[in-house]
């Protein structure tokens, strides 16, 4: 794209043109809003949703300085860019939201991982290094009963960069090779009774949308199937909910705000946040008054949030995943009964193409037909 006309509505613009933004795009529609996405390429998912479409990496100069020329406010569909170059940005009056100092939350989970713990927020026991030599690793390691989770602190995504040793000596030699892309996060490995997610709308002025909890299941380090309601006692959901507010503020964020929590016999702790739209909200398309897409461009375009309650007892979404050969969504489509999304990505295997959402009245019902839809959309997991 190289001639964008002036807007005659609110612009947002998007680094990214993945599946994310491609749902931005279709939930702008009707909010009156124009999307430009800053894609990777023009076959790009969220190049087909969105009004216009900018071809560069998120840390291209040249091509950031195009995206902040024509857009009243910069958004994110990812967290790999440089922070610094997003500041720059901030540093000339261009509106991003969220910041440049919220997104080091998401970016670094060294820095997050201990800023939460001054705060009083819940987390893994862990320690920060830099090598299989760092002076604080011994003694750290023999306080644990099993060998740790081993995160790099920034980079990695749906499993990537994250690794559980089978003993010693592997902790070891994957630590030393984590360190050369950077700082490790070494944390204790956990006795899980489940993982829960929290998402909620962060205003401009601080006020706050939150959605219900909801139940997430993982494969391989990816997200599967995400259950609403949680399955999750009522004071533990209330804990979800105020650790949800008190991290939003303590970020400054604005747009959408994922927290995925690990459920343990102490309550709730954190794993992991996204200041962004994410796969444990896609639910929210139908299933809630107001998709996160669309709350998430409310936000930061500043205005108001539109209400986030459930239209239904029960929703489940699963994601489809690459299997060995392409599915077909028309196959999914056939079946009537879900709502199929399918992302428009060339097929490959593990990669996720799209996702299947069921709701209605029956817990088992709702279950039985998002399962049978991801299956004939020709997913590779399978339930849990």
């Amino acid at each position: 794209m190289s001639n964008v006309p002036q807007p005659s509505s609110p612009r947002v613009g998007v680094v990214g043109g993945g599946q994310l933004a491609l749902m931005m795009g279709e939930a702008a529609k009707d909010l009156g809003i124009e999307t430009v996405v800053l894609a990777t390429s023009s076959d790009d998912p969220a190049v087909t949703s969105c009004d216009y479409a900018i071809v560069g990496g998120a840390k291209d100069l040249t091509a950031l300085d195009r995206l902040a020329d024509v857009a009243d406010v910069i958004t994110f569909d990812h967290e790999l860019v440089d922070l610094e170059q997003i500041a720059a940005l901030e540093g000339r009056g261009i509106l991003v939201r969220p910041s440049s100092t919220a997104l080091r939350f998401a970016t670094d989970k060294a820095f997050q991982r201990q800023r939460f713990l001054d705060a009083g927020i819940p987390v893994p026991r862990f320690v920060v290094v830099s090598s299989a030599r760092d002076a604080a690793l011994q003694p750290f390691l023999a306080r644990l009963d099993v060998e740790p989770v081993l995160k790099s602190a920034s980079g990695g995504y749906d499993g990537r960069g994250v690794l559980f040793p089978a003993n010693r000596d592997e902790t070891m030699r994957l630590l030393d090779e984590l360190a050369s892309g950077g700082e490790v996060v070494v944390e204790e490995r956990l006795t899980l009774h489940g993982e829960v997610a929290q998402l909620l709308a962060r205003g401009v002025d601080g006020s706050v949308a939150l959605y219900p909890l909801v139940t997430t299941v993982q494969s391989n380090g990816m997200c599967v199937e995400v259950v609403y309601p949680a399955r999750i006692s009522t004071a533990l959901a209330r804990q979800g909910e105020e650790l949800a507010e008190q991290i939003a503020s303590l970020v400054g964020a604005v747009g959408i705000v994922a927290i995925e929590y690990f459920v343990t016999g102490g309550g709730l702790l954190v794993n992991e946040i996204a200041l962004r739209p994410h796969n444990s909200g896609h639910w929210t398309i139908e299933g809630a008054s107001t998709s996160q897409f669309a709350n998430h461009l409310l936000a930061v375009s500043g205005r108001p949030l539109g209400p986030v309650e459930a239209l239904f007892d029960h929703v489940v979404m699963v994601n489809v995943v690459g299997a060995d050969s392409p599915g077909s969504p028309e196959r999914a489509r056939a079946l009537g009964d879900v709502a199929v999304h399918d992302y428009g990505k060339a097929w490959r295997p593990n990669r996720k193409l799209g996702h299947v959402t069921s709701m209605g009245d029956d817990p088992s019902t709702v279950h039985v037909r998002a399962w049978q839809g991801a299956r004939a959309y020709g997913t590779s997991t399978e339930e849990a």
